[in-house]
């Protein structure tokens, strides 16, 4: 195909010349780091299995919020002043993530919050990028179709820590997560700066917390500073995410001050416990949890901010040609913490939909009344017909993606656009407005 030089491991044979190395795709990231060269001056990641999105989303606005030109790569694409909006994998190959980064840095971006998935880490795709803090946010089972076990992998989680972040780099740990004590410990063992939360004497701490118009309350002890903010995103997990956030910009050489000036701009991350409408007094939302942690914090949250005569309903399902042994544990989460659940489909992909919809529905083990309706569009509406006052219903698994994989085809299909639709047809309160 026009090779001049083929850059491989120990066995291969061709006609033209080879570079022998023991990890190829380390030495790919390096020369598409030298290759493309410029970076932005300062570079921060995030890593865990939730709140890896809401955390560099949240980094990006601090950053941006306290005066420095920021941006963002993730699973909401590349996002960045002066460019347009490019969608990607949350953690492109090397090749395309260092030339990301030189054209940022060509528009004049210096501050770049990015997410680390643990493929990503794994595969070496970061491996290059000049990084000044990395956060950890949690380890729950997932991947491990691909991982298989779990510490191994918590391992490719604690690769960006050990091997990518530089000797006088900062990290930020979650300690409320036991694998979060296990990387803090390994961290001051390399002598590394290590920023704590999750707990109340934590070096970032959330004190106090309550609902309020437009948000939450929030009291927070950031390094020894007390401070009371509106924080305007919805979900007690949030709060955590923000922590971490601050503790990213904060590591990045943002004064604590200015970091805490900026939580009352925040904006919720789309597809995000994101308010779609109401109807007669019940709530919409749609979330991206496509996890059985991350289902069981959303769940957890909006009962928390429910009234007490409320219902809620989830529409929850499991992506086809992923980790089958957290279907029946999505389908145990959603029937013991809903009062309601329909099982649907996400995104079936190569795999017979109804049977991953039989494997969650097999694991439904709690109280919740349990309905299956295989179409996801029907089961959006059939959801919102049922809602009373005070209900609230989370439709899980898809947040912000706009298409839904069925087989090689990526059908059109946005959660948010499905279920604005349903309410206005009810006579329902539209909030959701598509991005032009």
């Amino acid at each position: 195909m026009g090779a001049s030089v083929i850059l491989g491991a120990e066995g291969i044979e061709a006609p033209i010349p080879v570079l022998i190395s023991p990890d190829p795709r380390r030495e790919l990231a390096l020369i598409a780091a030298a290759f493309y060269g410029q970076q932005p001056e300062t570079i921060v990641a995030v890593t865990g299995t939730s709140g890896k999105t809401s955390t560099a989303w949240f980094t990006q606005g601090i950053f941006a919020g306290s005066g420095h030109a920021a941006g963002y790569l993730g699973t909401l694409g590349l996002i960045a002043p002066g460019l347009e909006p490019r969608y990607t994998l949350t953690t492109p190959d090397p090749v395309a993530l260092h030339a990301y980064l030189a054209d940022v840095a060509q528009a004049g971006v210096t501050h770049f919050a990015l997410e680390a998935s643990s493929h990503g880490i794994d595969q070496r795709r970061l491996d290059g990028v000049r990084l000044k803090a990395a956060a950890f946010t949690n380890l729950q089972r997932d991947h491990l179709d691909y991982h298989e076990t779990m510490p191994v992998y918590f391992e490719a989680k604690a690769r960006l820590f050990e091997e990518l972040l530089p000797q006088d780099g900062t990290a930020i740990i979650n300690i409320a997560d036991e694998w979060g004590q296990v990387l803090r410990d390994r961290v001051l063992q390399r002598g590394q700066t290590c920023l704590t939360y999750g707990t109340k004497t934590a070096d970032l701490a959330l004190t106090g917390r309550s609902i309020a118009h437009g948000g939450q309350a929030l009291s927070l002890s950031i390094l020894g500073r007390s401070a009371d903010v509106l924080f305007p995103v919805l979900g007690s997990f949030q709060a955590d995410n923000l922590l971490a956030a601050l503790g990213l910009a904060i590591a990045a050489g943002v004064p604590v001050d200015a970091a805490l000036g900026t939580i009352g701009q925040l904006q919720a991350v789309p597809g995000r416990m994101e308010t779609v409408g109401t109807l007669d007094g019940a709530t919409v939302i749609v979330d991206y949890a496509h996890k059985p942690g991350a289902l069981e914090v959303v769940l957890t949250a909006a009962r928390n901010t429910m009234a007490a005569t409320g219902k809620l309903h989830v529409i929850v399902g499991c992506g086809g040609d992923r980790d089958p042994g957290k279907r029946p544990i999505m389908g145990g989460i959603a029937s013991r913490l809903a009062d309601r659940a329909i099982i649907t489909d996400d995104n079936p992909r190569s795999e017979d939909a109804a049977t991953i919809r039989r494997a969650v529905l097999d694991g439904c083990d709690g109280s919740a009344e349990i309905l299956e309706i295989g179409d996801r569009a029907e089961a959006i509406a059939e959801a919102i017909a049922a809602l009373k006052a005070d209900d609230v219903l989370i439709i899980a698994g898809k947040g912000h993606e706009s298409g839904q994989i069925v087989g090689s085809e990526t059908l059109p299909f946005d959660d948010r656009d499905i279920a604005a639709r349903a309410l206005a047809a009810a006579g329902g309160s539209v909030l959701w407005k598509a991005a032009p």
